[in-house]
């Protein structure tokens, strides 16, 4: 290969030559040169060299000049970087470099070298700070991911950073919209938004584009060195062009977007249209799609691009990378500029040295490896050894020099960059590869690191004790003194010397450790921020002072070199510092402990409290470790109301209640406690998970189990003895005799009366004195608080038991005591002891008290009041203080059973029992069957006394019961049976209640069980005596869609899964039917959850429910399914909550003709058998296969496949079409095999269009041609010749013979002939030359030929040699009568096919009786003829009339001779050959019109052929073609683009119309504004009918920002109300009118949709104050109007009050006439004829404010509704008050 220059290079070598011309520096000069530059110092050394180093130096660059000029090569000297680039090595680039080229001419003539140019001696050099230039481009690894930057580890130590806005295109514009939409946000705040390790990896490898270096100013010392980086294509593939993109060179590509099968990549190469793609498959084995983000950056190998070169086919794969074995490197390229950093390139070794290696890529471009890169350091191995010149080797290129004359690049041949992955390093401890910084963490101390190597004046190589892993000491680094040289024989640091180390950083590229023998680097307590632990103490010394607007906000504390942190203002001191600045002043020596520390954010807390720094508790660091009872302190960092947030150490918190702050009493926290007070608390509870904890400050020991033990016996409702030991404003405190516990006495509770009364009784009270009076109210046990009371109305109501103390203590009825707690406008909240509470409604309260402000009541007011009602599902109750209502019969009833004596029962089953208080629990009586229901008997124990037996307590035993959808039919009323008392029911409620709840009416619970009758202790079943495992009889008592609704006793309920229901799928069809109310079934309990009264269970056999999860399920399991969703390629069912899994088209049925997912329906159920479960990736594949289902014996007509080692070749498939892509189809013939069928194998004809033929999900019939287990891969054809056993071979190229006619069709027409396809062949064509087509010379084989025309052609020759066929069409190839008629036959029934064949059936028939009618005589043939020319002009030209008329009359001979009749004219051409109309008016040029002949009608017919989509006017567009025909003549007509939509939608094709309506706003101009609207309209409606939720809403925020939006909001809530969505359109409505308050007509829709359509009138009517308010006082008088009308004319609106707005505005505005006329026609419609008429008079009576022209239009119009509904009599009275209204303005005319 040539060598191949860019044009900058060629540019910059030429002048280069002429500034060698320029300046020709002899050796003096060279050492000046030396002399002038400023020298680069190792770490350590002075900051200014003495006289004796400047001559030293001075003497070495001498004698390097003098050795390069004796010799012709340069001095070899060795490099590496040191940390950070913090400093330098003496640079060999300072040193003179010699010419490149030099010609020795007199040396050629003496010694015959004939001029020739030596090559250039090329240095060996690794990459240096000084070599860094803007524009360089370097190969670096991710090694660090902050919160601003990226940093990236480059070659030779050096470290380079990488700004977030330098990564990507894509990703500075998601920075530039977050800063868009938030202006106001910080810099920072929006960073935060952006997380840079979603973008990066660790040791992820990146190209970088050198952007700037820079040296910070250091204050006494040299600055450290800053390289900025970029990482955007568009610099990292700098100098890339499209053409220098080649198969296996390296490309840096950004993310674009992510698709379904891999990414969109920007290459950075602007608008050229570049584009690459990355599949999923290529992106790495870890690395998931769908969590890739855009603007993300990859290193990719280039694999391959399309055919115009836009689309480059990438990997991102480091494994395939870094392949370099299997072809993944660089072996040719068109230019250099294809070989950038990270390319992989084949080098051949052209020298080899101690310090590096040098060679050439493709003999054109020298590379260089240094000592590190060369594999040395690492390996130990000597590099002569290693490499031979002229050998060669594979390396991957790592930057370039920018700063050297003659281009070169550096190359790496360590195997982690060859083969593209990180370092690893391997131990006895560890399995595996792994990190080196994992087996030697940095600032690791090693106490015997062996130096392995010496580089004089560099540095050392040790062995750190990591396999494989290399240490490098900077000769800086060494010793805290300076070291001049070092020695590999000599000296304390030889080779094989042991000295203590300590790992101060590590490069991922170098594969090396950085380490320090320093013995102040060593003893050094932190060397990073990571080496900080949380909770430790530290000593610093004070650096900084924090200054802000209020004064002092913090200390800088430097703890460690370069390690700062900060200690916030209330960590200064225990207490608070008024001059914290004369404390601590810079350079002051202190004591700290840390706080917290941020790595990410570089930050480190401290405090410098005492308290916390001496203290000697184990810092909490974690929740992990805490347990209640702990105790340590803690900072106040927030005070609250509600108590204080303490903080500890790291994320840890703790929250202390204001009632753990102290043993006393504490209102306001912050009286007592302050921001950055230490205090001492002990942990009361803490949730790790939640990350919570509640602290208490009061002292545990106070709190003894003795006092717990007190706390927790004490019960609300117990009176007590307290000691006063404190007294405040609003509270007593009292410390409880004996147990010593703290309470709580309010102030209102000391007396029952008003407040005044309580503060008198609050003076009388004494600290010290003894309260006996008192009764505990609540107390709640985890604050350890205790309220009391001493109302006295609270201790007699405890004193009689009255006192309600829990919910059981509530008795609908009774009379209760309690205090009022709270009170709003409706209601006043009442509570009683134990924190119970009921609620008192206003209409409940006296009505005296409902008058005066808050009922007359005040907070904690004693009030008595009675239980209305009781709801004991919700736990809650109604009082009232008014009479409870009483009729006359339960007033006798009371009376009667207040008198002893009437207590006495009347008629009793049992005759034992004589009154109602012999019913007890667990009485044994008797009872009479008074009827009989689905789930119980209603029994009578006696007169007026009723009971009930549930169905759940008649039965013991499953066998008992005969028929089990009716258990109670074998029972009869009257009938007496033995029963049991369990307690009451509530009626009304439908609840089990206790014995004690007797109400007026009693309805006793009883029992039937045979086993309650013996027993003698009676046991009531509750929810938590049922166990997990038991099995019960269950008794249905309700059905829903998705359960069964059981009771095992009238106080347990539960429920059933449909699922669980039975194992019989059939009944679970239709469970109501199968299972009615009252039914039983065995069930066994599943589930059992007390707290929310909840009963799971199960009746199938074995108890066991449907698994609730994947692992749960096995191959082959048959389980009941329930179907909620069902589409034309699959049925989703679902399983359990949790689980659903697909039946697949392949999966339904055994006979692929009947699968049809469409038969089943949502809620189904069906027997589902487990196919396939894959447990990683949670997925399930089911089957309702009667093979696999129901175990049938039928036979199985399509197999289910299951894996691909069942087929064989030959077998004949079925299966459905999965995907028809460009090559081929994929055939679905299971769930998990999938077969290929190429182009070529789907039909033995030649098929034009034949992706028209098949679609998804259809059906097809296919054998197997090929199996390839080891590739998964199947491939079918569809080709007869494989399906049918008669079916006739294909004719292959062997089977053609001269002189054999065959049928084909033209496949493509040239100028010198046209190429036939053999039908029913092997694709066999051959050539018709034009010589053979036509017996008239001249033929045009494009005039008579089109592509897809059939044909009957004779073989004329066959080539054997060259599989060549030569075919003719001449008419007289086919001279028999036979081989003509099979022909005329054969192009008939081809052309009948052909859609665009021109010919009518009419004049086919005519051309047909021409070319059998050999009988015929000349005049009919000529007639014939003519006509045949005339049929084949019109269809090839279409002319007009005129030329038609010319054609017509021409001489056209027909031959006489019976066999030489002409051919048959098909559309465009004829089978001998014979002239096309265009060819004959060339071969005629006069025009006899005399000579044609008399039948002119007959070429009329050629009219049939004329475009016909003029029918389109009548019948409209039948297809998308036409609709596309009529779109591009009126692009802005919407109502064309809707009937489009409308058309797709009939055809179920939803995303087709989405298409059509998005290019209509396309499409439509802009100006058409409405022709827009409908369209959105439009396609609103789609979305609300077809769409989501979701796309409808994306389509309405787009339609609101293109069109006016008030209007769109209107327009959806139509669309909303239309479609019957009127929670949605009332939601729309509300937003709108927040949005557009100033629109009447949107108040006016808005009113009208509430009273008409969701009949909240009320609603409605108060949107009319809200309009006014909203509005301008000039539309007041329509809007209102408006809305009165609506009153009359909504069917939900009151017509009085209607008229009732209209009087108010017609007195407002009496010469409204309009108003006047509205509300006539309004009345007129409601009918009240003596209100028209009134209405009438009203109007007509003024006459002095009535002009004569309306007075005539209301009397006109009261006439006429007299005409109607009057008689004569009313007519003529208002004809009579018209004459007399004219009388009126006469006379008022004549005064005037």
């Amino acid at each position: 290969m040539a060598p191949i220059k860019r044009k900058a290079d060629v540019a910059a070598e030429s002048l280069r030559s002429e500034k060698k011309q320029k300046q020709k520096p002899s050796s003096s000069a060279k050492l000046s040169v030396l002399k002038d530059e400023e020298p680069a110092f190792p770490r350590g050394g002075a900051s200014v060299l003495t006289p004796l180093e400047h001559k030293q130096i001075q003497i070495q660059a001498k004698q390097d000049v003098l050795f390069e000029q004796n010799t012709g090569k340069k001095p070899p000297r060795n490099e590496f970087e040191d940390e950070e680039n913090e400093e330098d090595v003496p640079d060999q680039s300072n040193a003179p470099i010699p010419k490149s080229r030099r010609k020795s001419k007199s040396k050629g003539k003496k010694g015959g070298n004939n001029g020739l140019v030596e090559e250039a001696i090329v240095r060996i050099e690794g990459l240096s700070y000084k070599r860094l230039v803007q524009g360089s481009i370097v190969l670096g690894q991710v090694s660090q991911i902050n919160r601003y930057d990226i940093a990236l580890s480059l070659p030779n130590n050096l470290t380079g950073y990488v700004p977030l806005t330098s990564i990507s295109d894509k990703l500075t514009k998601r920075m530039e919209a977050l800063a868009a939409t938030e202006e106001d946000a910080e810099p920072y705040e929006i960073d935060t938004k952006i997380d840079p390790k979603v973008f990066f990896s660790i040791g992820q490898y990146l190209r970088a584009y050198v952007t700037s270096t820079q040296q910070e100013e250091a204050s006494g010392a040299k600055g450290k060195r800053h390289i900025e980086l970029s990482v955007n294509p568009r610099e990292a593939n700098s100098g890339l062009t499209k053409t220098d993109i080649v198969t296996n060179c390296m490309v840096q590509a950004s993310v674009l977007s992510v698709e379904d099968h891999g990414l969109v990549m920007d290459l950075g190469f602007g608008d050229f249209g570049v584009r690459g793609f990355v599949s999923s498959k290529e992106l790495g084995a870890y690395v998931d799609t769908s969590k890739v983000e855009e603007g993300s950056v990859y290193l990719c190998i280039v694999t391959g691009k399309s055919s115009n070169g836009n689309t480059i086919k990438l990997s991102a794969d480091p494994q395939k990378i870094g392949n370099i074995k299997k072809g993944s490197y660089l072996a040719d390229a068109p230019t250099v500029d294809s070989i950038l950093p990270g390319t992989a390139v084949d080098v051949l070794v052209s020298e080899v040295t101690a310090s590096g290696v040098a060679g050439k890529v493709m003999g054109l471009l020298n590379v260089t490896a240094d000592l590190i890169h060369s594999g040395a350091a690492s390996s130990g191995k000597d590099l002569e050894n290693k490499y031979s010149v002229g050998s060669k080797v594979r390396g991957r290129i790592i930057c370039t020099f920018l700063t050297v004359e003659e281009k070169k690049l550096g190359i790496s041949l360590q195997d982690h960059i060859v083969y593209f992955r990180s370092k690893t390093a391997t131990s006895s401890s560890t399995t595996g590869d792994t990190l080196p910084t994992q087996l030697l963490p940095i600032s690791k101390v090693v106490d015997e690191a062996r130096v392995v190597k010496v580089e004089s004046g560099v540095g050392l190589l040790v062995d750190v004790g990591v396999k494989g892993v290399r240490g490098f000491v900077h000769i800086s680094k060494i010793s805290d003194g300076k070291i001049e040289t070092l020695a590999e024989s000599t000296g304390r640091y030889k080779v094989g010397s042991v000295h203590k180390t300590r790992v101060i950083g590590y490069n991922l590229m170098d594969g090396l450790f950085i380490a320090s023998m320093e013995p102040k680097v060593i003893e050094q307590p932190f060397l990073c921020m990571e080496d900080v632990n949380v909770g430790q103490v530290v000593k610093g010394t004070v650096e900084k002072m924090m200054v802000g607007s209020n004064g002092v906000s913090g200390v800088i504390i430097n703890i460690a070199e370069g390690i700062t942190g900060l200690v916030p203002t209330i960590h200064l001191a225990d207490i608070h510092l008024q001059h914290p600045e004369k404390k601590f002043k810079e350079g002051t020596a202190v004591t700290a402990r840390v706080l917290s520390t941020h790595p990410e954010k570089r930050q480190i807390r401290l405090t410098l409290k005492k308290t916390l720094v001496n203290s000697d508790t184990e810092p909490w660091t974690s929740y992990e470790n805490l347990k209640p009872g702990l105790h340590a302190p803690g900072t106040l960092v927030n005070v609250l109301p509600s108590g204080a947030v303490v903080q500890f150490y790291g994320s840890v918190r703790g929250f202390l209640p204001v009632s753990e702050m102290s043993e006393s009493y504490i209102q306001d926290p912050k009286q007592y406690f302050r921001a950055g007070q230490v205090v001492t608390v002990h942990i009361m509870s803490v949730d790790e998970a939640e990350e919570r904890m509640i602290v208490s400050c009061k002292d545990p020991s106070v709190s003894g189990a003795a006092q717990q033990e007190a706390l927790k016996n004490i019960k609300p409702g117990e009176n007590v003895i307290g000691n006063v030991t404190e007294k405040t404003n609003d509270d007593i405190i009292v410390e409880l005799e004996p147990s010593g516990l703290k309470a709580i006495l309010p102030v209102e509770h000391l007396a029952d009366g008003s407040s005044q009364k309580c503060l008198s009784s609050t003076k009388r009270i004494r600290v010290g004195q003894v309260l006996k009076e008192l009764m505990v109210l609540n107390k709640q046990e985890a604050k350890r608080l205790i309220r009391l009371t001493s109302k006295p109305s609270l201790l007699r109501a405890a004193k009689d038991g009255k006192l309600l103390k829990s919910f059981e203590d509530v008795v609908q009825g009774a009379e209760v005591q309690g205090f009022v707690k709270n009170i709003t406008l409706t209601s006043v909240f009442v509570k009683f002891a134990g924190d119970l509470t009921g609620l008192l409604l206003k209409q409940h309260i006296s009505d005296e008290a409902i008058r005066l402000p808050d009922f007359g009541m005040q907070r904690n007011q004693s009030v008595s009041a009675r239980v209305l009602s009781v709801d004991h599902g919700q736990r809650r109750f109604l009082l009232t203080m008014k009479p409870l209502p009483e009729e006359k019969e339960n007033t006798e009833k009371e009376a009667e059973s207040a008198d002893p004596s009437n207590k006495g029962l009347s008629n009793p089953i049992d005759e034992s029992s004589t009154t109602i208080d012999d019913f007890t629990l667990g009485k044994l009586t008797k009872a009479k069957i008074v009827s009989i229901k689905d789930t119980q008997m209603n029994v009578q124990l006696a007169d007026s006394v009723q009971g009930r037996i549930d169905v759940s307590e008649v039965f013991d035993k499953w066998e008992e019961i005969r028929d089990r959808k009716h258990p109670l039919k074998k029972f009869h009323t009257k009938q007496v049976l033995p029963v049991r008392i369990l307690g009451m029911h509530d009626s009304r409620n439908h609840r089990f209640l206790p014995i004690t709840h007797r109400g007026k009416a009693p309805v006793f619970e009883l029992t039937a069980k045979p086993s309650n009758q013996a027993s003698t202790n009676l046991d009531i079943l509750a929810i938590d005596k049922v166990e997990v495992g038991s099995t019960w009889l269950a008794f249905v008592n309700n059905v829903s869609d998705h359960f069964l609704w059981v009771n095992l006793s009238p106080n347990v309920r539960g429920r059933i899964r449909a699922m669980d229901v039975s194992d019989d799928v059939s009944q679970l069809k239709d469970l109501a039917k199968s299972f009615p109310v009252g039914s039983v079934l065995r069930a066994k309990v599943l589930k059992v959850d007390v707290e929310n009264n909840r009963l799971d269970l199960s009746a199938r056999s074995g108890g066991s429910s449907n698994p609730v999860a994947v692992a749960d399920l096995s191959k082959g399991m048959i389980l009941p399914g329930r179907v909620t969703k069902v589409t034309e390629r699959q049925v989703m069912v679902q399983l359990s909550e949790s689980l659903s899994a697909p039946i697949h088209l392949v999966d339904l049925a055994d006979d692929y003709n009947k699968a049809d997912p469409t038969i089943h329906q949502k809620n189904q159920t069906l027997r589902v058998c487990v196919k396939d479960v894959d447990i990683p990736n949670k997925r399930v594949t089911l089957s309702t296969r009667a093979s696999k289902v129901l175990s049938s014996s039928l036979p199985v007509k399509d197999p289910d496949i299951t894996s691909i080692s069942q087929l064989k070749v030959n077998d004949i498939r079925r299966g459905f079409i999965k995907n028809v892509a460009n090559n081929g189809i994929f055939i679905s013939l299971s769930s998990n095999v999938t077969a290929f069928i190429r182009v070529s194998d789907l039909s033995d004809d030649f098929l034009k269009d034949w992706k028209s033929g098949f679609e998804i999900d259809q059906l097809v019939k296919g054998k197997v041609i090929a199996v390839d287990p080891n590739l998964n891969h199947v491939q079918m054809s569809l080709k007869k010749t494989h399906l049918e056993n008669d079916y006739k071979p294909l004719l292959a190229f062997s089977d053609m013979k001269v002189g054999q006619t065959i049928t084909g069709k033209v496949r493509k027409v040239e100028d010198f002939g046209v190429f036939v396809v053999v039908n029913n062949s092997s694709n066999v064509s051959g050539l018709c030359h034009r010589t053979k087509m036509s017996d008239q010379p001249g033929a045009n084989p494009k005039k008579l030929y089109e592509e897809g025309d059939a044909v009957q052609a004779k073989v004329l020759s066959i080539n054997k040699e060259k599989k060549q066929i030569s075919f003719g069409l001449k008419a007289s190839y086919f001279g028999s009568k036979s081989e003509r008629q099979r022909a005329l036959k054969f192009s008939k029934a081809e052309n009948e096919k052909e859609e665009e064949a021109s010919d009518s059936d009419e004049s086919m028939g005519e051309v047909n009786e021409v070319a059998l009618g050999e009988d015929s005589d000349a005049e009919e043939d000529s007639s014939s003829a003519s006509e045949l020319v005339l049929d084949l002009d019109t269809v090839a030209d279409m002319d007009s009339d005129i030329e038609m008329d010319g054609i017509g009359g021409g001489g056209v001979e027909v031959p006489q001779k019976k066999d030489a009749v002409q051919g048959l004219s098909t559309g465009g051409f004829d089978w001998p050959g014979g002239m096309s109309a265009g060819d004959e008016r060339d071969a005629q040029s006069d025009t006899d019109a005399e000579a044609s002949p008399p039948k002119k009608k007959k070429r009329i017919k050629a009219e049939i052929k004329v475009d016909k989509t003029g029918d389109l006017d009548a019948n409209g567009p039948q297809s998308g073609a036409d609709f596309e025909r009529l779109l591009l003549g009126q692009p802005n007509n919407s109502v064309l683009w809707l009937s489009y939509m409308a058309f797709q939608l009939q055809l179920s094709e939803v995303g087709k119309a989405r298409e059509i309506a998005e290019r209509a706003l396309k499409t439509i101009n802009i100006r058409e504004e409405v022709e827009k609207l409908n369209v959105w309209v439009a396609l609103l409606n789609l979305e609300n009918t077809y769409g989501s939720d979701e796309s409808l809403e994306k389509v309405f925020l787009r339609a609101c920002q293109y069109n006016d939006s008030q209007e769109i909001h209107e327009r959806l809530s139509s669309i909303y109300i239309q479609s019957g969505k009127n929670s949605e359109a009332d939601d729309l409505f509300q937003a709108t009118l927040k949005k557009h308050s100033q629109s009447p007509d949107l108040y006016i829709n808005y009113a009208t949709f509430l009273m008409t359509t969701l009949s909240a009138s009320d609603r409605a009517r108060a949107l009319l104050p809200r309009a006014m308010q909203a509005l301008p006082q000039h539309t007041h008088l329509v809007l209102t109007s408006k809305f009165a009308q609506l009153e009359f004319n909504s069917s939900n609106g009151e017509s009085e009050r209607g008229r009732t707005i209209f009087e108010t505005l017609l007195s407002q505005w009496p010469k409204r006439l309009d108003l006047w006329n509205v509300l006539l026609d309004l009345e007129m419609k409601q009918g009240d004829q003596a209100v028209i008429r009134r209405l009438f008079e009203r109007v007509t009576g003024s006459g002095s404010h009535l002009k004569a022209r309306k007075a005539k239009f209301f009397f006109k119009k009261w006439l006429e509704y007299e005409e109607k509904a009057g008689d004569s009599k009313s007519q003529e009275r208002v004809k009579a008050l018209a004459a007399e209204y004219v009388r009126a303005q006469g006379k008022q005319g004549g005064g005037e």
